[in-house]
């Protein structure tokens, strides 16, 4: 067996994370040529194998093992890794970060062919997950483990169906069962002669066969082999288990930062800053719709708990009122709270907050001008002027501030905002900073990854509203260009190194082409993973990137009020399609994070406004909100396009079946495409093969 349960699963026979880790750490110190690519560490551009990563490194660092943190932004390039890797002789534990269950690693595509000694850890949210990953044995299946989160359990079914199917021979046909007696006929003189050595070769014993009973027990042993052989019968329902257990569509599970969590609780090491990054892993799933409401509450009870073990309570009056403040210094803590669905509202103003809210701008139609109304007519009613909840959060009234949420609870109802709020954490900075909520700090650091680098992104300076760059009222942001060096290598040096990653030489790739004297310019993407990596334990580099996203959520609310306004969504066969080829924005929609941002806006935008349908290539029943969209690439040639499954239900969240959709497509069309990320409903198309990709993919079945 060859993957871990949960600690509360474990046995003496099963161990789990703890046994694992201390396992890697055995070989690491018994390891003649240890060095830091001993033990290797990929991670997915995403927030939360950022977070997972950061608490991996440093449980790492207080074991005195030294390590590599790597960023990976797709298949293509774990692939490129891969050969890469194959090189470093001294390679004993790789971790994989919200990549890899999908893929079948013990084959020798991957790395069935490398040294024995090298062990490969899964620690990846997504599903489903790769069987032979999961059960496989063998010299090949024991070195790839992947650390479940307690779903494995129950996939019982599907592992009899796979180890059916994988080890019990194929059904033969009526003449290779004649064959098979007849070889087994022929054999039967040796048998006979075994027989008879077996019995002393006594005559009685050659009697007894001549009566018939030799011929009778050679029958029943063919009958027996015959019965242990399946049937096509049950070979066809096995083979479909496993399809079903493929084909379902993509979901995702505990969140690898939360893995890690449960690995230091074990390990007895569990602090603020760990807590602190495993409720940022989480709150990115929720925000991003990765998990539904349900599992969030589940792993929100968990959080809440270790948050008043590790915290002092809050004040009383702070408690009621959710405003937070660092009671000395250095004060760190983290409280529960409960945080309004209004974007980065205690950054931004009142106005701005709400009318970029997703949920807001669903239920109130806000990208038109009615809504727009209903918002304004929303705030006086409550009380509050325009020119109130136009100036920053920071500077409103405190008697305004402490009523917002009481008001809310009575007057929301009466325009359809029945869930303003959820529970949430915020945490303390001392007196270097403002309390800074978990929703806030994602919303930073997933503008990081996006576009703080590979984009020209304007933002505005508070206090100067739509100014621009020319008046004063706005400047280009330049924060990306404040990232490592090129040739600079960090690694973690034990004990209390201060540094915790070294790049490696395939993260160099030339841009657009060109090369200084110094050798290849970084990737965008990377800078940017570099970039948020170091803001998680920043709050200064924190608190710069929240007008980068106010300035990404500008542009989504722009463009996705501009979609619905021109009537650009289009509908084939039950899926919503929409095609962006031109606009001010185009280069920021063609980063595939940015555009699953857009997609997952107009879903929120269209709940309430179409009727759901069940896709053509569907295997449920359950009706949905299914888009599809699309953004030209200029600079490559090509179309970025997401498929998104929205859930007719506010919170739920439905299994993303555009994965194999768009494999099934691109088999019947001969289309032009890649996979440039580990998100499988994320795919690169060639310019000219868009139209008939998306007329295949729409078409039924």
């Amino acid at each position: 067996m060859v993957y871990l349960p949960p600690p509360h699963l474990a046995s003496e026979t099963r161990p789990s994370y703890g046994e694992t880790y201390a396992r890697i750490l055995a070989t690491h110190r018994r390891s003649p040529t240890t060095s830091a690519s001993s033990v290797i560490i990929l991670v997915a551009p995403d927030v939360d194998a950022l977070c997972a990563a950061q608490m991996l490194a440093e449980l790492f660092k207080q074991d005195d093992v030294m390590y590599r943190i790597i960023p990976v932004s797709g298949h293509a390039e774990l692939e490129h890794m891969k050969d890469e890797l194959a090189t470093y002789s001294d390679l004993h534990t790789l971790i994989l970060l919200n990549m890899g269950s999908i893929l079948e690693l013990p084959s020798p595509d991957w790395f069935g062919d490398f040294d024995p000694r090298l062990t490969v850890h899964v620690i990846d949210s997504s599903r489903p997950q790769n069987l032979p990953n999961l059960f496989g044995g063998g010299e090949n299946g024991e070195r790839i483990i992947v650390w479940d989160d307690g779903g494995a359990e129950h996939l019982q079914e599907e592992r009899k169906a796979w180890e059916a199917l994988t080890y019990e021979p194929e059904p033969d046909s009526d003449e290779d069962e004649s064959d098979f007696g007849s070889e087994e006929d022929e054999e039967s003189p040796e048998e006979d002669e075994d027989e008879e050595a077996y019995e002393g070769g006594s005559p009685s014993g050659r009697k007894r066969r001549s009566l018939g009973e030799g011929d009778s027990s050679r029958k029943r042993r063919r009958l027996e082999r015959r019965s242990a052989r399946m049937s096509r019968e049950l070979r066809a329902e096995y083979s479909a288990r496993i399809g079903k257990h493929y084909m379902s569509g993509t979901w995702h599970g505990q969140s690898a930062s939360g893995t890690i969590y449960i690995l230091a609780t074990v390990l007895e090491r569990v602090d603020n800053d760990l807590l602190w990054l495993a409720i940022l892993g989480l709150t990115y799933d929720y925000s991003t719709s990765r998990i539904s409401r349900d599992d969030y509450d589940k792993y929100h009870s968990i959080y809440y708990d270790e948050v008043a073990r590790l915290n002092p309570p809050p004040p009383a009056s702070a408690a009621a009122d959710y405003d937070f403040k660092p009671q000395n210094p250095d004060d760190t803590s983290v409280y529960a709270s409960d945080e309004l669905r209004f974007t980065m509202f205690r950054h931004w103003n009142l106005y701005d907050a709400m009318y970029h809210s997703y949920y807001v701008a669903s239920k109130l139609g806000i990208w038109k001008e009615r809504g727009k109304k209903r918002l304004t007519g929303l705030l006086a009613k409550m009380g509050f002027s325009i020119p109130e909840t136009q100036q920053p959060y920071s500077h409103m009234a405190k008697d305004l501030k402490l009523s917002l949420r009481h008001k809310l609870d009575q007057i929301a109802p009466e325009y359809g905002l029945v869930e303003l709020s959820y529970p949430s954490f915020t945490r303390c900075y001392g007196y270097r900073s403002l309390p800074l909520s978990a929703a806030d700090a994602v919303e930073a650091v997933s503008a990081l990854l996006d576009v703080a680098g590979g984009v020209r992104m304007e933002i505005e300076v508070e206090g100067a509203r739509n100014g621009g760059e020319w008046f004063g009222g706005g400047h280009v942001w330049n924060g990306g260009r404040q990232g490592r060096r090129r040739d600079e290598e960090r690694e973690n040096i034990p004990p209390g190194g201060a540094a915790s990653v070294v790049k490696t030489s395939n993260a160099l790739a030339t841009i657009d082409g060109k090369e200084d004297g110094d050798g290849a310019e970084l990737q965008w993407w990377v800078k940017n993973f570099w970039t948020a990596f170091d803001a998680l334990n920043d709050i200064v580099r924190l608190r710069e990137a929240l007008p980068l996203s106010m300035a990404l959520h500008r542009a989504i609310m722009r463009q996705g009020s501009s979609i619905i306004d021109k009537h650009d969504i289009r509908t084939l066969r039950g899926h919503r399609v929409v095609v962006l080829s031109q606009g001010p924005d185009l280069a920021l929609f063609a980063h595939p994070g940015v555009l699953s941002r857009l997609a997952l806006w107009l879903v929120e935008a269209l709940r309430d406004r179409l009727q759901g349908t069940q896709v053509a290539f569907s295997r449920s029943k359950r009706k949905s909100l299914p888009l599809v969209l699309a953004c030209m690439n200029e600079k490559e040639g090509t179309y970025i396009v997401v498929g998104v499954m929205g859930a007719l239900d506010f919170g739920d969240v439905r299994k993303n079946e555009f994965g194999l959709a768009f494999l099934d497509a691109r088999e019947r069309c001969n289309a032009r495409t890649r996979h440039g990320s580990f998100d499988t409903s994320v795919l690169e198309i060639q310019k000219d093969d868009l139209k008939v990709f998306l007329e295949t993919l729409c078409e039924r079945h």
